[in-house]
C-alpha cells in the first residue's frame, strides 16, 4: 500500500487550512451560485426573503458539497485513480492531492467526511423542521448523490452516471433552496435549474479530459472515456447549447419570466472554451485556460439568472 494510504498510529492533528483545502475550497462557488438562484426564484414569485433560512441553506448546501469532494478523495485514493493521475491539472483536476502527497492519511480524510456528514443531519432536520417535509426528501437525495457518486457498491462514477448525478444534484440544490423560502415544491425552480444544470455538468466533462488516462486505468466510465476525445469535445457543445436554447425556449413559451435571458450572457465564454477544448482535445496539458472558462461560465449563467429574478423581484 502507498505511503500516504496508511494511517499512523498517532496521525498529526490537522491544521484549520488543511482541512479547509481538503474540501476543495474552488469549486464549492457553484453550491453558493445555486443557492442564491433558487433563493431568487422564489423571491421573483412574491415572497419575502426569509434572511436566516436562506443563509442556513447557504451553509449547509456548501458543507454537503465539501463532504461530497472529500468522499470522492478518500474514495479516488482507495481506488488508485489520484495516484495514477500523472497529469491532471490540479487543482482543477485530479482531487485536492493531500493524500498522494503525504499531507492527510486516507483515514483523515474519511473522518472529515464523517463528521461533516454527523453535522448535517441533525441541522438539515432542523431546517426541515422550520421549513416543510420535503426538504428532508431533497437532502437525503444529495447526501445519497454524495455518496453513491464516488463509493462501491454503486459508484456511479464507474458506470457512466456521474455526470448525470452531478447534474441533477445541483439542480436539487436550487430547488432546495427555493423550497426552504416557499415552504412547498413549485415548477418554477426546476425550470430555472436546468440550464445551470447542464453548465455545471460541462465543467464534469471538461475536467475529465486530463484525467482519462487515469480513470480509465482504475474503471471509471466517464464521458470522456467512453466517448473518445473528439466526441466529448462536441457533447461538451451540445451541452451548451441545450443550456442556451433551454432559456431562450423558456422565455418563448412564457415559462421563463424575460430577464432570465441575461443568463445568455455567459455563452461566449462556453464558446471560448468549447474552441479550445476542441483544438487541444488531444493535448489536455494545454486545457487549463477552457476549464476556467467553463467554470466561470456557469457562475456567470447563475449569477446572471439570479440578478435577473432579483430585478424582477423588485418590479
Amino acid at each position: 500500500m502507498h505511503a500516504s494510504l496508511e494511517s499512523p498510529e498517532h496521525p498529526r492533528s490537522l491544521q484549520w487550512r488543511t482541512l479547509v483545502q481538503m474540501t476543495r475550497p474552488g469549486f464549492l462557488v457553484i453550491t453558493v451560485v445555486a443557492c442564491v438562484l433558487g433563493t431568487s426564484v422564489a423571491m421573483a414569485s412574491g415572497l419575502t426573503l426569509d434572511v436566516w433560512k436562506a443563509l442556513a441553506t447557504l451553509v449547509l448546501a456548501v458543507l454537503m458539497h465539501a463532504a461530497a469532494n472529500v468522499l470522492n478523495d478518500y474514495h479516488d485514493a482507495l481506488n488508485g485513480a489520484d495516484e495514477a493521475n500523472l497529469v491532471g491539472l490540479f487543482p482543477f483536476t485530479g482531487g485536492s492531492r493531500l493524500i498522494q502527497t503525504g499531507q492527510v492519511t486516507a483515514q483523515q480524510t474519511r473522518q472529515l467526511a464523517l463528521a461533516l456528514i454527523i453535522f448535517l443531519v441533525p441541522c438539515g432536520l432542523l431546517l426541515a423542521f422550520k421549513t416543510g417535509g420535503g426538504l428532508i426528501v431533497l437532502g437525503l437525495a444529495g447526501l445519497l448523490s454524495a455518496w453513491a457518486y464516488s463509493a462501491p457498491p454503486l459508484a456511479l462514477m464507474t458506470r457512466g452516471l456521474g455526470e448525470l448525478t452531478v447534474g441533477l444534484t445541483w439542480v436539487l440544490v436550487v430547488v432546495g433552496a427555493d423550497y426552504v423560502q416557499r415552504g412547498k415544491f413549485f415548477f418554477m425552480p426546476w425550470v430555472v435549474a436546468l440550464s445551470f444544470g447542464l453548465l455545471v455538468v460541462n465543467i464534469l466533462v471538461i475536467n475529465g479530459f486530463p484525467d482519462a488516462q487515469a480513470d480509465a486505468h482504475v474503471g471509471k466510465r466517464t464521458f470522456v472515456v467512453r466517448a473518445g476525445p473528439r466526441l466529448a469535445a462536441w457533447g461538451y457543445l451540445l451541452l451548451a447549447a441545450l443550456a442556451y436554447a433551454w432559456v431562450v425556449a423558456g422565455v418563448w413559451l412564457f415559462i421563463h419570466p424575460e430577464p432570465a435571458l441575461w443568463g445568455l450572457a455567459s455563452m461566449p465564454l462556453s464558446l471560448a472554451a468549447f474552441v479550445l477544448l476542441f483544438k487541444y482535445a488531444h493535448q489536455p496539458t494545454r486545457l487549463t485556460p477552457a476549464i476556467v472558462l467553463t467554470i466561470a461560465a456557469a457562475v456567470l449563467h447563475g449569477v446572471a439568472m439570479a440578478l435577473a429574478l432579483f430585478y424582477l423581484s423588485l418590479g
